[in-house]
C-alpha cells in the first residue's frame, strides 16, 4: 500500500472497529485490536507496501520516518493521561494494602522481573532493568473491566484497581530513568558524574513539566482560555512540554509530560472532569491506532524470537515473580491470604506496557543493545498471556476463594430528589445496597441526613471509576430532573449493566412526539403508569409512602390488586433475591412469595373508634418516608 490516506483510514476502521466489537461482546479490546492488527500485518500484509523488502517491518516501511514520532507523541499522551489521575488527595485516603503495592512493592516487582528477563529469557542485564521496569505496569484499562466482569468484593478489588492507576506511570518512569543510565554510561565518566547527569537531566525534565502544567492550570482557572479552546490548548501543550524536555536531554520529555499531568491533577482546576474527558477521548483514538500499527509492524522473524526461554520467562513473571512481589510487600498489611493469593495471581499487562516497549525497543537498538529487539515480541507475549488467562480465571478464582460479592445487587439511583432519596431509605431498610449520585451537594443533603449513600459527582464521569465501585450494583434508576442527562446515564451505562437493568424516568414527549427523545437513547421507562418525575414530587408532597407487602397463598397477587384498586404504584417486586421493577413495556407480574413494594396515597384517618380492617400482611410496615 503506498496510499497514506487510505491507510490510516483502515487502521481506524480496524481499532476502532475492534473496540467496537469488544465492547458488543464484552471481550477484551486489547486482544481484538492485536488480531486485527496481526491479519493486517503479517498475515494479510494488507498494510505492507508492495516493495517491502523480506523481513522488515511493514509500518515502518510505509511510514518511514514518521514512524518513531507518531509512536512517541502517542506514547507522550499515554502517560501525560496516566499522570492525569494521579490526585495526591485520593492517594493519600488508600488502604495500607495499596500502599504496600505501590512501595515496596514496585522495586520488588522490578528487581524480580529484572532477574527473570535477565537470567530466563537472556536479555542483556541493561535490557533486562529497562524491560523489567516496563513489566511493573498493570494499566487500569484492562483491571476496571475485569473486575466489572468478576463482581469482587470491595477490598481485593480496590487493591487491583488503585495499584493498576497509581503504578501506570511509574513503569513508564523506571524505563526512562534506566534509559538515561544507559545513554550516560556510553560516554566517558564515573559512576558519580553518570548518576549526578541522570538527576540533573531528570530534575529538568520534571521542573519543565511542573511550570507548564502549572502555567496552563493558571490560565485556565482564571478565564484566559474560553471553554472550547481548553482541551486543544491542554493538547498542544503536552506536545510543547514533550519536545522541548527531548531537546534539553534525550527522552527526557516522557518524565516531562507524566510531571505535567501530575501537576494539573492536583491544581485545583474546576473543568479537570471536561479535560479528563478529552484526555480519554483523544487517548482511546490514539491506543486504537497506535496498537494496530504496533502489531501490524511485526514480522515472522519478530515472532520467531518467542523461542522456549520466552515462554518460561512468561512462566516465572506469571507464577513466581508476581506472586513473589505481593507476598513480600503486603507482609503485615492485614490481608488475609485469600486476598493476597487472588491479587499475586491478577496483573494483566496492557497497552502501556506494548507502547513503551515498542518506543524503547527502537531506541535501545539505535544505542547499540542488538537485544532490544526481544522486547516487543516479549511484550506482546505477556500482554496476551495475563489478558487471557486472568480473564478467563478471576471470577472462578474469586468465587473459590469466597472474595466474589454474595448479596443480591443493588441500585444505583442517578439523580437525588426528596422521592427518589425516600425510595433509596426504603431500599436500605429492605437490605438492598443502594447508592444516590448527584452532581448537587445541596440536592444530596437530605440523603445524608438518612444515612443514605451518596456519590457527590457526575455519574459519567470517568473518575467515577476510580471512586465508586460499581460492581456492587445491578440496576440503575436514572430519574434526576434532566431528561437528556437521564438519557445519557442509561446510554452509557448500559455496556456495563445492559439494557435490561437501566430504567429511566419518563421523558416529557410521548408517543409519536418529534420533540421526544428518541427510545434507542433511552432505559426502560420507569414505572408502569410511566409517570414523570413531577408528578412522583407532587405524590410525594401530598403524603404518599412505600408499602412491602409479602404475598402468600392467604394473601394473593388477586387480593392485593382488588385491595389497591387503580391508585397507586408498584415500584419492584423481589423475587428469589432479584429484583423486578416496574416499567412501561414489561409490566411485572406478581406471584405468590413475592414482595411487593408499592407507592401508595396518604391513607385516610380512621373515623375515631373504628378498627381497621386491613390484612395484617399488608399493614405490616407503612410509614411515611
Amino acid at each position: 500500500m503506498e496510499n497514506l490516506v487510505l491507510a490510516f483510514a483502515i487502521i481506524g476502521v480496524l481499532g476502532v472497529g475492534a473496540q467496537w466489537i469488544a465492547w458488543r461482546l464484552n471481550l477484551p479490546a486489547i486482544v481484538l485490536m492485536a488480531a486485527a492488527g496481526v491479519m493486517a500485518g503479517p498475515v494479510f500484509g494488507v498494510l505492507s507496501p508492495p516493495d517491502t523488502p523480506p523481513g522488515t517491518p511493514p509500518m515502518e516501511a510505509l511510514f518511514g520516518e514518521f514512524y518513531r514520532p507518531m509512536i512517541a507523541v502517542a506514547v507522550a499522551v499515554i502517560l501525560f493521561e496516566g499522570g492525569l489521575t494521579l490526585n495526591f488527595a485520593e492517594i493519600r485516603g488508600l488502604t495500607r494494602g495499596v500502599r504496600r503495592l505501590v512501595f515496596p512493592g514496585v522495586p520488588i516487582a522490578w528487581g524480580l522481573g529484572a532477574i527473570a528477563a535477565y537470567v530466563i529469557a537472556g536479555l542483556s542485564w541493561q535490557t533486562a532493568l529497562l524491560f523489567g521496569g516496563i513489566m511493573v505496569v498493570t494499566g487500569p484499562t484492562v483491571i476496571i473491566p475485569l473486575l466489572r466482569q468478576s463482581k469482587l468484593n470491595q477490598r481485593p478489588a480496590t487493591l487491583l484497581k488503585w495499584e493498576g492507576i497509581i503504578n501506570d506511570p511509574l513503569g513508564a518512569l523506571l524505563a526512562v530513568l534506566v534509559f538515561e543510565f544507559l545513554v550516560f554510561s556510553d560516554h566517558a565518566g564515573s559512576p558519580t558524574q553518570i548518576i549526578a547527569s541522570i538527576f540533573l537531566a531528570a530534575l529538568l525534565a520534571g521542573v519543565l513539566g511542573y511550570m507548564i502544567g502549572r502555567f496552563a492550570a493558571l490560565c485556565f482557572r482564571h478565564g484566559w482560555i474560553p471553554e472550547y479552546l481548553k482541551p486543544p490548548v491542554l493538547l498542544v501543550s503536552v506536545l510543547v512540554c514533550f519536545e522541548l524536555a527531548n531537546l534539553l536531554q534525550h527522552e527526557a520529555g516522557l518524565l516531562a509530560v507524566t510531571a505535567m499531568g501530575v501537576t494539573m491533577a492536583n491544581s485545583r482546576i474546576a473543568s479537570i472532569n471536561e479535560l479528563r474527558l478529552f484526555k480519554e477521548n483523544i487517548a482511546v483514538l490514539l491506543v486504537s491506532g497506535v496498537f494496530i500499527i504496533l502489531t501490524a509492524n511485526l514480522t515472522f522473524e519478530t515472532m520467531s524470537q518467542l523461542d522456549w526461554p520466552a515462554f518460561w520467562y512468561l512462566v516465572a513473571m506469571l507464577f513466581v515473580v508476581r506472586p513473589l512481589t505481593v507476598f513480600i510487600s503486603t507482609i503485615g498489611a492485614g490481608l488475609p491470604w485469600t486476598e493476597r493469593l487472588l491479587v499475586g495471581w491478577i496483573a494483566p499487562r496492557g497497552i502501556v506496557a506494548v507502547a513503551v516497549s515498542s518506543f524503547f525497543a527502537v531506541s535501545l537498538l539505535e544505542a547499540g543493545y542488538p537485544d532490544a529487539s526481544k522486547l516487543i515480541p516479549l511484550a506482546f507475549a505477556m500482554v496476551f498471556a495475563t489478558v487471557t488467562l486472568h480473564g478467563f480465571s478471576i471470577s472462578p478464582l474469586a468465587k473459590a476463594l469466597d472474595l466474589a460479592i454474595k448479596e443480591r445487587p443493588g441500585v444505583l439511583i442517578a439523580g437525588a430528589s426528596p422521592w427518589s432519596i425516600g425510595l433509596a431509605a426504603k431500599l436500605m431498610e429492605m437490605e438492598i445496597p443502594v447508592m444516590v449520585a448527584d452532581a448537587s451537594w445541596r440536592r444530596l443533603k437530605p440523603a445524608r441526613l438518612a444515612n443514605v449513600p451518596t456519590y457527590y459527582g457526575e455519574i459519567l464521569s470517568e473518575v467515577t471509576e476510580h471512586h465508586v465501585d460499581l460492581n456492587r450494583f445491578g440496576y440503575v434508576l436514572a430519574v434526576s430532573g434532566n431528561e437528556a442527562h437521564n438519557a445519557l446515564v442509561s446510554t452509557d451505562l448500559a455496556p456495563e449493566f445492559g439494557r435490561a437493568a437501566i430504567f429511566q424516568i419518563n421523558a416529557r414527549g410521548k408517543g409519536e412526539d418529534r420533540r421526544a427523545l428518541s427510545y434507542t437513547l433511552q432505559g426502560k421507562t420507569f414505572l408502569h403508569s410511566g409517570a414523570q418525575l413531577e408528578e412522583m414530587l407532587q405524590r410525594h408532597y401530598a403524603g404518599w409512602t412505600y408499602q412491602r407487602t409479602k404475598l402468600s397463598d392467604e394473601y394473593t397477587p388477586e387480593r392485593y390488586l382488588e385491595e389497591r384498586g387503580e391508585n397507586h404504584e408498584i415500584i419492584l417486586v423481589v423475587r428469589k433475591g432479584a429484583l423486578l421493577f416496574a416499567s412501561q413495556e414489561k409490566p411485572v407480574k406478581m406471584e405468590i412469595g413475592d414482595t411487593v413494594l408499592a407507592y401508595l396515597p396518604k391513607p385516610a384517618e380512621p373515623k375515631s373508634g373504628a378498627a381497621s380492617d386491613q390484612p395484617e400482611a399488608a399493614k405490616s410496615d407503612i410509614e411515611p418516608i
